[in-house]
C-alpha cells in the first residue's frame, strides 16, 4: 500500500512514476524506494520535461551537499576529529581526502592567478628566430666582417669552425682578445664520469652562449662540432631559460607556486612514512596516516582560500594569510595531533617539533628536486 507522503510526491518523485526495478541497473525495488539502494539513481519512469529539468537544475544550485557540508565544519572547527571519524568507518559523511585536497588547492591557486594577473601561457618560448640565428653581438677577435654594427654569422661561425678544428688540444677559443672560452669535445666529453657530463655540458654552452650570444641551438652545436641530437639542443636551449628567469623572475616563482599542490601531493607518502614510525605504538596503519596528512593539508589551502578575500582589502599586503600560516595554522596542526593520536600534552607537543623538523628539512631535499626538474621544462 502506498502511504499518503508518498502520494503528495509531485513531479518525478510521485508515487504513480514508481517503478518495481531500477532503469539503471535492474536491481529490484519497493514502491517505497525514492532511490536505487546500488546505483542511487531516482526511482522514476516519468519522462523529463522542461520543468523537472530546471527544478533540478535550480534545487542543485541551492541544495548544499551533505559530505561538503559536513567536511567544512569538521575540518575547519575540529582539527584531527574528522579523520578519526574518517578512519573509524564514517566514509559516506565526508569527501574523499585525496580528492577534497586537490580541488580546494587548484581553487587557491586559480585565486591567485586573479591576483598576480600573470599569464605563464604568454612566455615566449620560441628561441629558434630568423633573427636569433643571424644576428650575434659577439665575433672572434680575428673576425674583421661586420654589417651596420653587427657580426655576419656565417662568417663568425666559419672561422669559429676553423679554430675549434684547430685548437682542439689546446681546449681553449678566444673571443676577442681577453675572453677564453674552454672547449671540449664531444669525445672528450664522452671520457668524464656519467655524474659530472651533463654538468660540463652545460658550463660548456652557457660560456659559449654567453659570449656568442647565439640563441639558435642548432647553429651553436655545428659550430661546437657536436651532435645536433635532442638531448644537447636541449642543454643548450636552457640558456634561454637562464634568460627568462632572470629577465622576469616574477612569472618563473609563478610557474613554480602553481606545481605546489602537486608538490604536497607526492611529498605526502614520504612524510607518512615519518608518521607511521612516530606514532608505531598506535593502532593505525599507513594509509590512515596519510589520510590524516591530507586533512591537513587541505586545511592549510583551505584557509588560505578563506584569507584571500579580506587580503584584498589591505591590497599588496597578506596580513591575514601570515597570521593563518604563523599562527592559527601550527596551533590547528598540534590540535588535530592531540584530537587524533589521543596522547597527553607533553608527548604530542615533543612530537609536534620533531614532525615539523622532518617536514622541514624532508621538504626542503624533496623541493629542491622537484623545481629543479620543474625549471628544467619551464
Amino acid at each position: 500500500m502506498v502511504s499518503k507522503k508518498l502520494t503528495k510526491e509531485k513531479g518525478r518523485k510521485a508515487a504513480i512514476y514508481k517503478s518495481e526495478e531500477c532503469l539503471n541497473c535492474g536491481l529490484p525495488l519497493e514502491l517505497t524506494d525514492k532511490y536505487c539502494s546500488n546505483c542511487s539513481q531516482l526511482n522514476s519512469t516519468k519522462q523529463l520535461s522542461i520543468n523537472d529539468f530546471f527544478n533540478e537544475f535550480f534545487s542543485s544550485l541551492f541544495t548544499y551537499d551533505s559530505r561538503l557540508r559536513y567536511t567544512l565544519k569538521d575540518l575547519l572547527f575540529k582539527p584531527g576529529v574528522i579523520t578519526r571519524n574518517y578512519v573509524a568507518g564514517q566514509r559516506l559523511k565526508y569527501a574523499n581526502p585525496f580528492r577534497f585536497y586537490l580541488s580546494v588547492s587548484i581553487i587557491y591557486f586559480i585565486l591567485q592567478s586573479f591576483s598576480t594577473g600573470n599569464d605563464l601561457l604568454d612566455i615566449d618560448l620560441d628561441i629558434d628566430t630568423p633573427e636569433n640565428s643571424e644576428i650575434i653581438s659577439e665575433t672572434l677577435d680575428s673576425t674583421s666582417i661586420k654589417k651596420d654594427n653587427y657580426f655576419d654569422s656565417e662568417s663568425f661561425n666559419k672561422e669559429l669552425d676553423s679554430i675549434i678544428s684547430n685548437r682542439v688540444s689546446s681546449k681553449e677559443i678566444t673571443i676577442k682578445n681577453d675572453t677564453i672560452v674552454t672547449y671540449l669535445s664531444e669525445a672528450e666529453l664522452d671520457t668524464i664520469p656519467w655524474s659530472n657530463r651533463m654538468m660540463e655540458r652545460f658550463f660548456l654552452y652557457r660560456e659559449f652562449y654567453n659570449n656568442t650570444k647565439i640563441e639558435n641551438p642548432v647553429k651553436a652545436l655545428d659550430s661546437l662540432k657536436h651532435p645536433v641530437n635532442r638531448v644537447n639542443k636541449w642543454v643548450y636551449s636552457k640558456n634561454k631559460t637562464i634568460d627568462r628567469i632572470v629577465e622576469n623572475p616574477e612569472n618563473f616563482i609563478n610557474f613554480l607556486m602553481q606545481k605546489i599542490p602537486f608538490f604536497l601531493f607526492f611529498f605526502a607518502p614520504f612524510y607518512a612514512f615519518f608518521f607511521w614510525i612516530i606514532y608505531s605504538m598506535k593502532k593505525y596503519n599507513y594509509m590512515e596516516h596519510l589520510v590524516f596528512i591530507f586533512h591537513i593539508f587541505s586545511f592549510s589551502f583551505l584557509a588560505a582560500i578563506i584569507a584571500y578575500f579580506p587580503d584584498l582589502l589591505f591590497r599588496d599586503s597578506n596580513i591575514v594569510t601570515a597570521i593563518v600560516y604563523l599562527i592559527i595554522g601550527p596551533f590547528y596542526f598540534y590540535k588535530a595531533l592531540r584530537n587524533f593520536y589521543k596522547q597527553k600534552r607533553a608527548i604530542t607537543l615533543f612530537k609536534f617539533v620533531v614532525l615539523n623538523l622532518i617536514f622541514f628539512i624532508g621538504s626542503l631535499i624533496t623541493a629542491t628536486l622537484f623545481f629543479t626538474a620543474t625549471a628544467a621544462v619551464y
